[in-house]
Order: structure tokens, then sequence, then C-alpha cells
């Protein structure tokens, strides 16, 4: 009756895609249905250039289009398993080109506090340092800020020491929402 069926699967490694995954995607497809693919970008399991080049290609060789990306969400007892934002624009920077443009996914980080998902370059300031990016929404919450956090064991040791010190904690979100505010799209370069 019109409508548009779509399945999402959670593909994050290329070893996921097996005989039997890919008969279950080509019995998709042959009904016509939609198969997009959303992983989260997870440390020491694809994020590398590598990795992630292959789960794209053999996910279209599946017949599945590789939807979303996501650098891993803040969530309690994943930090051995995040990576930083860097890592993502990096890991993008080389996968973009490898296959068609429609079976390039997109590298997002859900910005915490109800920003939505934002393309993971897209912040209006990193510091690599501590690890701070922002992000704004302006479709969603216009004149707001939302701030993502890398993991702190993946930082340079002045950026560990930072927050090492609960004293500084605010202080270097203030710092970066501040940066975010009077230069926009700026990168701050650490040690890395």
């Amino acid at each position: 009756l019109h409508k548009e069926v779509v399945i999402h699967t959670h593909f994050n490694h290329p070893a996921e895609i097996t005989r039997i995954t890919q008969d279950a995607m080509n019995k998709l497809f042959e009904r016509g249905i939609t198969v997009r693919n959303q992983s989260v970008l997870q440390r020491g399991v694809n994020d590398s250039p590598e990795t992630m080049t292959l789960l794209v290609k053999r996910l279209g060789h599946v017949h599945v289009h590789p939807y979303y990306v996501y650098v891993h969400d803040l969530v309690k007892g994943t930090e051995d398993l995040r990576t930083t934002v860097a890592t993502a624009v990096m890991v993008v920077k080389h996968t973009r080109g490898t296959t068609a443009g429609f079976n390039t996914p997109t590298f997002v980080v859900d910005a915490p506090g109800g920003g939505g998902k934002r393309d993971a370059h897209s912040f209006e300031h990193y510091d690599r340092t501590t690890g701070l990016s922002v992000y704004r929404a302006p479709s969603v919450k216009p004149g707001e800020q939302f701030v993502y956090f890398d993991p702190i064991d993946q930082l340079p040791a002045e950026g560990r020491a930072r927050w090492a010190d609960p004293g500084e904690h605010q202080k270097m979100i203030d710092e970066a929402l501040a940066m975010a505010e009077t230069q926009p799209r700026s990168v701050r370069p650490g040690a890395r």
C-alpha cells in the first residue's frame, strides 16, 4: 500500500558478512526490501581504514546500504571500545572514494543532550588535547551547543593530566564552548 519497508542491520565488522548473512540479505533483496546498516566505530574492532573499507565493500556486495557509522555513545562500561573524533575523521577520509558514493556511510556523533546526529567532522571546535568537540544543531535546537568527550585514555599526557584534576573539568568544557563561539570550525592540534 505504497509503504517502503526498510530493515536496519548492525554489522560492525566484515567477518560478520558470512554465507549465512549473504543468503539472508539475498532473500530480502529479491523481495524488494531495502536493507541499511548502522555500525558503531569500535576501538580494535573496526577503527582502521582497512577494516572499515572492507566492511563497506562487503555490505555493498550483499545489497546492504552502509548508512551510518556512529562514533560510540558515552555509555557506562564501554570506555575501552570508544574511539576519538579524530579517529572517526581519519577513517572516513580513507573510506570515502573506495566505493560508490551511495555506498559510503555517514560518520556521525549523536550529540549528547539532544543535538541529534551530527557529521563527525562538522564540529565547531575540537581540542585533541582535552578530547572535547563542540557541535551545533541549528535545525534541531537553535543556539545550543553540544559537547562530545573523547575517551580519556586516548588523549595525550597533557589532556589526561587535566582530566585527572576534577577542578579542571568545568574549565575545559567552558574553554571549548568559548572557542566554538569565538572561532567557529577551529581545531586545536594535540600531541598525537
